[in-house]
């Protein structure tokens, strides 16, 4: 079972559209945050850091699967759940739930967003151009698991 951590955010006025809904490109820069969020809080160093001591740059994305079920408006406090669902030799899945704040809701949180993401652990190539996939740390995945 891998850790589940929560990303907080609040959504602005500037984060919607003229129909006072967020416009859905912020909720891919939204997830993106929380999955590095996810590895901070996991106690993984920053991918600075990574790549000076393991030459791993980051975790780019490769492949993402969205499901919206209702809307959100500026002012709404969302949470952001993630986990890894799945560990692979050089990729892994991670599953994201965000939820907004709702009193009136059984167990008081509304379902926003689904998303399912397989992201690659990455190194630069050794001729400089471009990047590759790397298998995933014995140390890292110990760490969010």
């Amino acid at each position: 079972m891998s850790n589940t951590i929560t990303y907080l955010q609040r959504v602005e006025f500037g984060d919607c559209d003229p129909a006072d809904i967020v416009w859905f490109p912020n909720f891919f820069r939204w997830i993106d945050a929380a999955s590095r969020h996810f590895f901070i809080e996991s106690g993984v160093p920053p991918w600075h850091e990574t790549e000076q001591t393991l030459g791993l740059i980051g975790t780019p994305l490769v492949d993402t699967h969205a499901r919206f079920v209702k809307t959100a408006s500026y002012g709404d406090l969302l949470h952001i759940r993630v986990h890894v669902a799945e560990w692979r030799d050089k990729s892994f899945v991670q599953r994201y739930r965000i939820e907004r704040e709702n009193a009136a809701a059984e167990g008081g949180m509304d379902l926003i967003m689904e998303c399912d993401e397989v992201r690659i652990f990455a190194a630069r190539r050794e001729d400089g151009v471009g990047i590759r996939a790397i298998p995933i740390p014995a140390d890292i995945r110990a760490l969010c698991s």
